[in-house]
């Protein structure tokens, strides 16, 4: 059974940054894919980034050139670091980790944009 925490999100501005933490407890999750999904007002849970244990990192097309995901294995963490912000990034970001032929979710953090 592994545990996911995030952390970082708050309420910013438009143009502002933001870097999420997702940290992992439980057993070591180096080895598995990770990721980032959100979830806006009244929409549909959206993939916004994946980081596989080696390869390359995938990312949606709204959030290309201004999120980067990374994972840090010594701290079992992932991050999802989000510049230049907008009002449609609103949203509850979760990670996830799968691992097992499932997923495993956070409890997720909420990233507000303000025009």
């Amino acid at each position: 059974q592994v545990q996911l925490v995030e952390s970082g999100g708050g309420l910013v501005q438009a143009g502002d940054s933001l870097t999420l933490s997702c940290a992992a407890s439980g057993r070591t999750v180096s080895s598995y894919a990770m990721g980032w999904y959100r979830q806006g007002p009244g929409k549909e849970r959206e993939l916004v980034a994946t980081i596989p244990s080696g390869g390359t990192t995938k990312y949606a097309d709204s959030v290309k050139g201004r999120f980067t995901i990374s994972r840090d294995n010594a701290k079992n963490t992932v991050y999802l670091q989000m510049n230049s912000l907008k009002p449609e990034d609103t949203a509850v970001y979760y990670c996830y980790v799968f691992l097992g032929f499932k997923n495993y979710w956070g409890q997720g953090t909420q990233v507000t944009v303000s025009s």
